[in-house]
């Protein structure tokens, strides 16, 4: 049930009363019938006003019949007008159609009343002209309270939409984080793992090995140490890594170091960073690293006029792609959000992540 436009119902009385008590005293005088009839008026008004909530029904009984009696206690005949508001506050307790039949009844209802007390009103001009004036003011009420039942019902819309972008909005945001989370620190965290066994298994061998892969294992922490920062102020921007080759090879760099496990190419004149190729090149090489069991992994760059291309191919065991994980879906996602595409391609021969961003 929509809410009536509460300023109307009080306008009207006070006019209506004003109307009443300016007849009396410029015609009859006030008697007892003008003080009921401002009495019932106020009754009226506080009627409509009130904050205690009536049943529909109750209530529309209610108003009808305190009508009734203005309209016998009014000297000056202007009261039968507010019988206009029983229509139009019908509209928004019982709807469109009661509304018109209830205006129906209302214009039938005047109707009835000049027959049964004005002799040969159909003949006389001012009984007519009132009768039309009364419909028409019904039509209009009928019509207001439409408009007002609409625009209600849209800001309810506007306001369920804007609830429901708000909800989305968070919800893209909390998934935006976790990606960021997951890819970076994820990442880092699978690197301090590779370097620090092959620390381990250097120890005895190769002191200066196992010395620089602890140093990149120290690198990788201080590297997720700074991109988890960067995730929880929300990264307001998208914008990538300076300049992505050199970071590119920065992060073969210090997960293969000089084992010649990794290899980097990369074609073609960058255009600006792009972080989502960054990300890419991160989940593409934690996964072959850390689940592929590969001898030999290659990561590929191609930058041409319509955009960048990403791949990474390893000659591992493969995985099943209908088990793909969060971070695999949670790309699909990144790269869907710049206009990109994801393919990936596994095999008990290997694996290949192709992943192409246009300009």
């Amino acid at each position: 049930m929509t809410q009536p436009v509460t300023w109307i119902p009080p306008v009207l009385y006070g006019s209506v009363l004003a109307g009443g008590v300016y007849y009396s005293a410029v015609g009859p005088g006030f008697t007892w019938r003008t003080a009921g009839f401002a009495g019932l008026l106020v009754a009226l008004t506080v009627l409509d006003t009130r904050r205690r909530p009536i049943p529909p029904v109750p209530l529309l009984v209610l108003r009808i019949l305190l009508l009734v009696a203005v309209t016998a206690l009014d000297p000056s005949g202007l009261s039968r007008v507010l019988f206009v508001l029983v229509p139009f506050l019908a509209y928004f307790a019982f709807g469109r159609t009661a509304a018109l039949v209830l205006g129906a009844g209302c214009v039938a209802a005047v109707a009835g009343a000049f027959t049964l007390w004005v002799p040969g009103w159909q003949v006389r001009a001012e009984y007519i002209s009132d009768l039309l004036m009364f419909a028409l003011g019904t039509v209009l009420a009928i019509a207001m309270a439409a408009v007002a039942t609409g625009e209600q019902r849209a800001r309810l819309q506007l306001a369920g939409t804007l609830e429901q972008v708000a909800d989305l909005s968070a919800a893209h945001e909390r998934n935006r984080l976790a990606r960021e989370i997951h890819d970076s620190l994820g990442h880092h965290l699978t690197a301090i793992g590779v370097q620090l066994e092959k620390a381990e298994a250097f120890a005895s061998l190769d002191r200066a090995t196992s010395a620089q892969a602890v140093a990149n294992a120290r690198w990788s922490a201080d590297r997720a140490l700074v991109e988890v920062r960067t995730s929880v102020r929300a990264l307001a921007s998208e914008t990538g890594p300076v300049e992505l080759s050199q970071s590119l090879a920065d992060l073969v760099h210090r997960l293969d170091g000089a084992a010649g496990r990794v290899t980097l190419t990369v074609t073609g004149r960058e255009r600006r960073p792009l972080l989502v190729l960054y990300r890419a090149a991160q989940e593409g090489l934690t996964n072959a690293c850390r689940h592929s069991g590969a001898a030999h992994i290659g990561l590929s760059v191609a930058y041409d006029d319509r955009g960048a291309s990403l791949t990474v191919s390893d000659d591992g065991r493969g995985f099943d792609p209908d088990g793909e994980g969060f971070g695999l879906s949670g790309l699909r996602e990144r790269v869907r959000l710049a206009g990109g595409a994801v393919a990936v391609d596994s095999s008990p021969a290997g694996t290949r992540l192709t992943v192409e961003v246009p300009w």
